[in-house]
């Protein structure tokens, strides 16, 4: 199922979890909208949900910085370890990066890498459409996109850079009554 990654996924998923300092956040910025929380899933939301994760993680950085020095003090925290790479091996990493969910996968065949693959939060924002005709994340949001002047389609990329992604834009645009075209390079 296509699925949108990434910094609002994540303050949505903390928010509805309780997580405290996200949904104090989260409600200030409501309250100084003045907005429900349906302004969340807009271009709006991403860009302040980066905002919000952006100070929720600096208001917790002091005490990260803290327990990372009382743990080197104490020597409770190897800062370097010895490895011998194996002669085969297969493995995977998944996390949450900045712009959403990151899958590494790899094979090692005679103690060298054979196979790499990784899925980055772009290919899961912007995912061709399915089988089942359903759009990507991004394709999705741009739906109903007002746009005041087919020149200059600046919604549109406001809405693709909200998420942030890992890739050069262009932004075609047509007139279906004239078929004028229009084409807008974002770099």
């Amino acid at each position: 199922m296509p699925m949108e990654v990434g910094v609002l996924s994540r303050m949505l998923v903390n928010y509805v979890s309780g997580h405290e300092a996200t949904v104090e956040n989260v409600n200030w910025l409501l309250k100084t909208l003045g907005a429900g929380p349906e302004i969340l899933f807009s271009t709006l939301g991403r860009t302040a949900a980066r905002a919000v994760e952006t100070k929720i993680i600096g208001d917790e950085m002091r005490k990260w910085i803290d327990e990372l020095l009382a743990n080197i003090k104490r020597g409770d925290l190897e800062t370097c370890t010895d490895y011998t790479m194996p002669d085969s091996a297969r493995g995977f990493g998944l996390t949450e990066a900045p712009r959403g969910a990151l899958g590494h996968w790899i094979e090692i065949k005679g103690g060298k890498i054979g196979n790499y693959q990784l899925v980055v939060p772009t290919t899961w924002n912007g995912s061709p459409r399915d089988r089942n005709g359903l759009r990507s994340a991004i394709e999705e949001s741009l739906v109903g996109t007002p746009i005041v002047d087919p020149a200059q389609p600046v919604e549109i990329l406001r809405t693709i850079h909200s998420f942030d992604p890992c890739l050069a834009c262009s932004v075609h645009v047509f007139d279906p009554k004239t078929n004028e075209t229009f084409t807008v390079r974002a770099v």
